[in-house]
């Protein structure tokens, strides 16, 4: 009898022990697939979230000279953007007569894009500019 048992050993494994390691490899790749795909939308959202902040950093840039109350917007590709200044208050520049035509500005950009569930990202920055002085008969 003990030739019969150890040749059962040997003839491999039995459908239960088959069926459970189908069952542990198949949830592992299901898994690992769902992982994967998860990663790709991330990956996707990074990369709209980076193209739109370098946008935003662009038309931040485009200001050279600010105006209180000016505003701008438009659309480029999937991102609609929109960009406003403000004078903003600064006690320590009226003090003097040389810092007087100095003027502080903070200049903000919104940038939005997706369908359904719309995202946002928003830069603002301060910049200071000098208004020329007027000099009579000097061209203007």
């Amino acid at each position: 009898m003990r030739p019969t048992s150890a040749r059962a050993r040997e003839a491999g494994f039995t459908l239960l022990e088959v069926l459970v390691a189908f069952a542990i490899l198949s949830i592992a790749i299901v898994a690992g697939i769902q992982a994967f795909a998860q990663g790709l939308r991330l990956l996707r959202v990074a990369g709209d979230h980076q193209q739109a902040v370098l946008l935003a950093d662009q038309k931040l840039r485009e200001v050279l000279r600010p105006v209180a109350g000016d505003h701008a917007e438009g659309k480029e590709g999937a991102f609609a953007w929109e960009r406003t200044t403000a004078a903003v208050d600064a006690p320590d520049l009226s003090g003097s007569r040389a810092t007087e035509p100095w003027k502080v500005y903070r200049i903000t950009v919104k940038v939005r894009w997706g369908e359904g569930q719309p995202r946002q990202v928003e830069v603002a920055a301060l910049r200071v500019s000098a208004e020329r002085p007027v000099i009579p008969g000097a061209r203007q």
